[in-house]
């Protein structure tokens, strides 16, 4: 039987109409059995899919075929086959939604006036060189750092993308401003924006981590500066990059230490609760407590 994978992958580029874009992803993908996710904008595209390895192959060659996408980075990593329930393909005004589509300039080289882009080799020389003075700022949602994030990394109390224009304009970080800032986030995507949301709010040295928290982790495993599990939309929920990667997340219900996050039992609900194995069996401790619950 083929190997499953599962891809990761973005490209801002400049599309004039990102329909039609969309409809031809969709053809591409049903005549090569994948699932995932995909989102389309007049900036670009960003998606994760999965299937056989040999659909994938092809999936990348033809969207390479398209001169805006002809430069994207595609991540790979083990599959199983069951990552993704079904197809969602979705046209929307923000490859990230961070509330400020007005904000956002794309060219052919990607988002103009973006953070420098640092490899994760390239990370570890600035810290070499500029020591404690480096902050490593999470661009995630707040409950995706607490299974696994940078060493002493700064992490924004955020539900969402969206709260983090109101963060910087609140200024609770204009203490950083002088600092140098190294963004990241799962694969790259979401920290080429903020690193540019920053640096139009006065941030003056900003960097982000090129291929993000994916490509470090390929890179150093759980030999550098990275801690814990990686949270992953998908049905695998997280990945570990090496046998000894410490578990940093505790059960909501034992405190007991875990890195398992559970869709939460109340359907009108819709959080992650992070359990260990033991409170994860018991159907009635995946039932969210009040202040879990969304009206």
């Amino acid at each position: 039987m083929e190997p499953h994978k599962v891809i990761l992958f973005y490209r801002f580029a400049r599309l004039d109409d990102p329909e039609a874009i969309h409809l031809w992803q969709r053809e591409l993908c049903e005549s090569l059995d994948l699932k995932g996710r995909i989102i389309l904008s007049v900036h670009g595209i960003n998606g994760t899919l999965g299937g056989e390895m040999t659909a994938l192959t092809k999936y990348i060659r033809h969207t390479k075929e398209y001169s805006g996408f002809k430069g994207t980075d595609f991540k790979w990593s083990e599959g199983t086959g069951h990552e993704f329930p079904r197809l969602r393909i979705r046209v929307r005004d923000e490859l990230v939604a961070f509330g400020a589509p007005g904000e956002l300039e794309v060219d052919d080289d990607g988002v103009v006036g973006g953070g420098k882009r640092l490899t994760p080799d390239g990370v570890h020389r600035l810290v070499d060189e500029r020591g404690d003075e480096v902050v490593f700022f999470d661009a995630r949602n707040a409950f995706e750092a607490e299974i696994g994030r940078f060493k002493n990394a700064l992490v924004p109390d955020v539900r969402t993308t969206r709260d983090f224009v109101g963060e910087f304009e609140s200024g609770k970080f204009d203490h950083l401003k002088e600092r140098p800032i190294v963004t990241y986030c799962t694969g790259g995507v979401r920290c080429e924006v903020l690193s540019s949301v920053m640096k139009r709010r006065g941030f003056r040295e900003v960097y982000q981590l090129d291929g993000g928290i994916v490509r470090y982790g390929e890179t150093f495993a759980d030999d550098g500066l990275w801690e814990g599990s990686l949270y992953l939309f998908d049905g695998r929920m997280k990945q570990e990059f090496s046998d000894r990667s410490i578990t940093l997340g505790r059960c909501e219900r034992c405190d007991t230490p875990t890195s398992q996050y559970y869709n939460c039992a109340n359907l009108v609900c819709r959080k992650l609760i992070l359990l260990c194995g033991a409170c994860g069996g018991d159907n009635v401790a995946t039932k969210c407590v009040p202040e879990h619950a969304t009206p």
